[in-house]
């Protein structure tokens, strides 16, 4: 009786090791899948000091991410977001949103419209794996999108669902954004909105999940006012910030995953930036291309020149003769030299392939040969064409840092 007994006990035990077995090899699987979903290094840029921490939950890994995305203009977005749920899903679904992220970033749309393409995305999942699957399937989660120009020091921000930012400021006052919160990405039906404001420089914005405020043990209130205490030292810097918060409030086991960004504000010095208003006459272009010219030369990028005037010449030409209104021009030397023409009409250029016998249409063609890239951002004036070089190697900011 007592080998029966020890036989069936053996049996119960051998089957609880494999299940744990089990679940650890499929916990570090889905963990693996997360971090190879997160960002691995951040991008350079020079508008923001940013650090980052990301701490998965001890049981189940969940759909949080955060992201640093350069924007033409020496512009940066920051990104954080929260799938619901926990396992392989959320991790998937995670990976796929910050994809479409990236993927939307690059049409240079304001946070709100950045949300509504994520809303739709979300709702096309749950419809299509809803049929997949037979039933109703139910995908939600938070978002939060700012974009950070460190020529203005304008940050724009909006949020879906998501808990509100904090801002820190140069005296150590802590601020919660009230930021219109929006409904959850999947709902639907409902607009988003924008929200523009000007952040002093050296400032702190601190972008994080509610895995870090919310906790079995204390209200979010309280992981609010306790986030609070942690930012109010405006002196430190943002790894220092990073270290500080989550001394302050990481639960003892987090049952959630756990996403925080501390981004410094910087701003573009004047003297790396030159701007001119063109009037909309043919006559114009030659004064500017001189103009330009001597600018470049202030900056030691002579070697430049000729190539930022032909750019220049075609933009200016095409916005005087297809725009309405003046045309502005914008040179910024930060990583890359920037060129930026600016006028009133919501046409954009479409670059095409110029025949043999055209006698135009090459024009765009000599733009996207001389830079890294370019394209075209709208603006509630109208839009603006920017075109990116790269510096000479022993030139511009990263070489001189």
């Amino acid at each position: 009786d007592d080998v029966s007994l020890a036989e069936e006990l053996a049996n119960h035990a051998s089957v609880c090791i494999d299940n744990a077995r089990r679940y650890t090899r499929e916990h570090a699987m889905a963990e693996t899948l997360q971090r190879s979903l997160l960002p691995q290094v951040l991008p350079e840029q020079n508008a923001l000091d940013v650090a980052y921490r990301y701490l998965p939950a001890e049981s189940g890994v969940g759909g949080d991410w955060f992201d640093v995305i350069p924007l033409p203009g020496a512009r940066v977005a920051l990104v954080v977001g929260d799938v619901v749920g926990h396992g392989l899903l959320a991790a998937a679904t995670m990976g796929r949103l910050r994809t479409a992220v990236h993927n939307f970033s690059t049409l240079d749309l304001p946070p709100d419209e950045i949300l509504t393409h994520l809303d739709d995305l979300i709702t096309r999942i749950d419809h299509d794996e809803g049929i997949a699957g037979g039933g109703a399937v139910i995908t939600g989660a938070t978002c939060l999108y700012a974009i950070y120009d460190p020529v203005t020091r304008l940050c724009s921000m909006a949020r879906a669902g998501h808990p509100p930012p904090a801002l820190v400021g140069t005296d150590g006052s802590v601020e919660f954004l009230d930021l219109p919160a929006g409904t959850p990405l999947g709902l639907g039906g409902l607009p988003f909105e924008t929200v523009e404001m000007r952040l002093p420089e050296f400032s702190h914005l601190v972008l994080y999940t509610d895995g870090l405020i919310e906790d079995r043990d204390r209200e979010i209130d309280e992981g609010l006012h306790m986030l609070r205490a942690a930012l109010s030292h405006p002196h430190r810097a943002p790894e220092e910030t990073c270290s500080a918060v989550l001394e302050a409030l990481l639960p003892d086991r987090p049952s959630d995953d756990i996403a925080l960004i501390v981004a410094r504000t910087r701003v573009l010095e004047p003297d790396r930036i030159a701007e001119w208003e063109v009037p909309s006459h043919p006559s114009e272009v030659s004064r500017l291309r001189a103009a330009v010219a001597r600018q470049l030369a202030e900056w030691g990028l002579a070697e430049v020149a000729y190539s930022t005037e032909l750019i220049l010449s075609e933009l200016i030409t095409n916005a005087i003769r297809y725009a309405l209104g003046p045309v502005k021009v914008r040179l910024l030397r930060d990583r890359t030299l920037i060129c930026e023409v600016s006028d009133s009409s919501s046409t954009s250029p479409h670059l095409r392939y110029a025949k043999a016998t055209d006698e135009g249409g090459r024009g765009l063609f000599l733009v996207a040969q001389f830079t890294e890239r370019w394209g075209t951002r709208y603006t509630a004036e109208g839009k603006v064409i920017w075109a990116e070089q790269a510096l000479p190697s022993d030139d511009g900011p990263a070489a001189e840092g």
